[in-house]
């Protein structure tokens, strides 16, 4: 599925990743840990293509489709999306026009037919309900006046609605308290599939209580220093970061 090798990116021109490899198989969920500044969000705007994280060297493939030579909505067509840790508000734009507008342009890009309006209301309604949002609340601007929670269950509402094949969550559990962390997790979980991946940014151990990976990956100094399973994070939660960066030095 996702295939990264020697991956080297800057931002203004200072080096931040430093030659990360990561392979995510089909069907998975990967974490990534690791102490503040270590480039955990770089990677994820890196392979998403947002401006000024500029690839250096490397490569990163999606089922072999070479990610770094794709504008970010030809990422998103080929199946990549990104749910931001500070989701952005977007003054006078409601929430179900921007994502209908999103998901019909995928399709066309795809060749596919677009969704009509009654299609879409409708799995629209479905996963607002699952995710406990208030219909309502997608007649409003994207955002704009949402609590952390609200913003966190939109952006997976925009996963279940976009049906992408490969996720990144950048820090999905910032700004939530353990109701909505639940809600979050189970809309998140809902999305596995053999035919869909996930690489999970986070700081914290308890996120990955309730979106259990298949592998934990610690990032430090812009490249991986360490691999394992899901104990892996506990052994962090533990004992903190030191040791294994000490170690891979």
């Amino acid at each position: 599925m996702l295939s990264i090798a020697n991956l080297q990116v800057s931002v203004a021109d200072t080096p931040i990743l430093r030659g990360l490899s990561l392979d995510v198989p089909a069907g998975e969920v990967h974490a990534i840990m690791g102490p503040n500044g270590a480039g955990k969000s770089t990677l994820g705007y890196a392979l998403a293509g947002r401006p000024g994280y500029e690839p250096t060297g490397g490569s990163a493939t999606l089922d072999g489709e070479d990610l770094l030579e794709l504008d970010p909505n030809e990422r998103a067509a080929a199946g990549l999306f990104l749910s931001f840790q500070y989701p952005l508000e977007i003054p006078g734009v409601p929430a179900l026009t921007f994502v209908r507008t999103a998901l019909n342009a995928q399709r066309r890009a795809q060749g596919l037919p677009e969704s009509s309006a009654p299609e879409f209301l409708k799995a629209a309604r479905a996963a607002a309900g699952q995710l406990k949002i208030d219909f309502d609340m997608l007649k409003r601007p994207l955002n704009v006046g949402f609590s952390g929670g609200e913003k966190k269950r939109m952006e997976v509402l925009q996963m279940a609605l976009l049906q992408p094949r490969f996720l990144i969550l950048d820090e999905t559990d910032s700004g939530l308290d353990i109701d909505a962390l639940r809600v979050v997790a189970d809309g998140v979980n809902a999305l596995r599939s053999p035919d869909r991946s996930m690489l999970v940014i986070t700081h914290y151990q308890r996120l990955l209580d309730y979106i259990v990976p298949d592998r934990v990956h610690v990032l430090a100094a812009g490249r991986i220093v360490a691999s394992g399973g899901p104990e892996l994070a506990h052994t962090l939660e533990a004992e903190g970061y030191d040791r294994i960066v000490g170690e891979a030095a």
